[in-house]
């Protein structure tokens, strides 16, 4: 049964009883007339609120209004609800995409969190058995090492801004004098000891700093070689040059064990994938390339159709997710490997791309290009959030973090190192007199080398 009340003429929703007039009130709109009047408003006796009593019934579905028995009406308010709908599905999708973001963040931090804990137990451990000199850091009491703090995420070591005698190792010992030039460099991640080294005279060195000896001569390339990395835990390196190829070489057995010709055109970037069996390509062909060490496969080959320009270098992400690429046009594009697409662009260098680089912890992005600038961009927010300007005519050719993330090496005129977060310069070097093309941090960033087109090999102490 439906009771309306005498004062709205609707079905309350919370209904009472008056005791003077025995008539059933919304009790929201009764008390306010009580509180004016005092009294009932139909028989105008006295009342008070304590003298009300609640009728507790389910709360009954309200008649329709009058405008809502049309098919037009109803029409209309089926459209009404429709569109309630559907902003409510779009309030839900962008609270949806936020906590993605927030997720994803979230995972980056966690990622790099456990890489630093990872890195700090084994210098710990290092410094405990007396095998480290230089760093020694605390732990607690139990030999774990606490979780730092975002601004101290690292290694507290202090690069000392005091320059020492640089040991030179003379290019004519390592590449050919009659081409000269040392085009590449790279160090072994788990033996910084072991020096590798493209040169323009089509070679690639192995050289043991220890022992100041060359370990192996690799020869193949009939032209120059223009990129080469170091495999972390096995005995192979690779190399890239333009007569585009790239090849997987034995150090031990001195000889090539796999020629992957993934591209058409100059081959220039290299890069290693984290798990230590596929490489990543670059070339002037607009393709980059991602193959098999062991099979020498190329597994996907991709390009960015609507750019149409050559590619100058790539660089993986430390996650091995993403990677970026430099353009010949002045463009810094970052991949998606999975999903073989482009996600994000970083415009601003007004040349050719000539170098990128990740740092350790995956927040930012360093790039260098032709227009004497360094640009490095934040990740998590796909912006740049600092620009370097060097000095004019400046030619940035190599760039690099540490191990830590903590310092930015770059090579080109000269050689300078830069503090991660502040940004500013600490370190400068400028014995080459040539053209820098390569530079690469020692072990927990206690030396730094560099190669140039003076044909020398040079290290630093720090």
């Amino acid at each position: 049964i439906l009771v309306l009340s005498p004062v709205s003429n609707e079905v309350p929703e919370h209904p009472c009883v008056s005791p003077v007039s025995n008539q059933v009130y919304e009790r929201r709109l009764i008390e306010k007339y009580i509180a004016e009047n005092g009294a009932d408003p139909i028989s105008g006796q006295p009342l008070s609120e304590e003298q009300l009593i609640d009728i507790k019934v389910s709360h009954p579905i309200r008649p329709k209004a009058p405008s809502a028995t049309s098919i037009p009406a109803i029409l209309k308010s089926l459209q009404d609800e429709w569109d309630a709908v559907m902003l409510h599905s779009f309030t839900l999708r962008q609270q949806l995409q936020t906590t993605r973001q927030e997720l994803s963040h979230a995972l980056y931090q966690h990622d790099a969190a456990c890489r630093v804990i990872a890195r700090l137990t084994k210098e710990v451990t290092a410094a405990r058995e007396g095998k480290s000199g230089r760093i020694v850091l605390s732990g607690c009491a139990d030999g774990t090492v606490p979780l730092l703090t975002q601004s101290i995420m690292i290694f507290n070591v202090i690069l000392r801004p005091i320059r020492q005698q640089a040991a030179s190792v003379p290019g004519s010992g390592l590449h050919s004098a009659s081409i000269p030039g040392i085009l590449s460099l790279d160090l072994c991640p788990t033996d910084t000891n072991k020096v590798l080294t493209g040169g323009a005279d089509k070679n690639v060195v192995v050289f043991d700093r220890r022992e100041e000896q060359i370990v192996a001569t690799l020869k193949g390339h009939t032209k120059k070689v223009s990129s080469v990395i170091y495999h972390p835990a096995q005995s192979v390196v690779f190399s890239a040059s333009p007569d585009s190829t790239i090849r997987v070489w034995s150090v031990s057995g001195g000889n090539c064990v796999q020629v992957i010709r993934a591209h058409e055109a100059s081959v220039t970037g290299l890069s290693l994938h984290a798990t230590g069996d596929y490489l990543l390509s670059s070339s002037e062909d607009q393709y980059w390339a991602f193959s098999d060490i062991q099979t020498g496969r190329v597994l996907t080959k991709v390009t960015d159709e609507t750019a149409g320009c050559a590619l100058t270098c790539a660089q993986f992400h430390p996650d091995g997710l993403i990677f970026g690429t430099g353009t010949a046009d002045s463009q810094i594009k970052i991949w998606d490997l999975k999903e073989r697409t482009n996600v994000a662009n970083f415009p601003g260098h007004s040349g050719p791309v000539t170098s990128i680089a990740f740092s350790e912890n995956g927040y930012y992005l360093a790039t260098g290009a032709q227009d004497s600038s360094l640009k490095l961009w934040d990740l998590r927010k796909l912006k740049n959030f600092k620009t370097i300007t060097l000095d004019n005519n400046y030619e940035v050719k190599s760039l690099v973090f540490d191990q830590s993330g903590t310092y930015l090496a770059v090579g080109g005129s000269d050689i300078r190192v830069y503090i991660c977060k502040q940004w500013s310069e600490v370190l400068n070097f400028s014995d080459h007199s040539g053209l820098v093309t390569g530079v690469a941090f020692g072990e927990h960033a206690q030396f730094l080398a560099s190669s140039g087109m003076d044909r020398s090999l040079k290290f630093y102490s720090l």
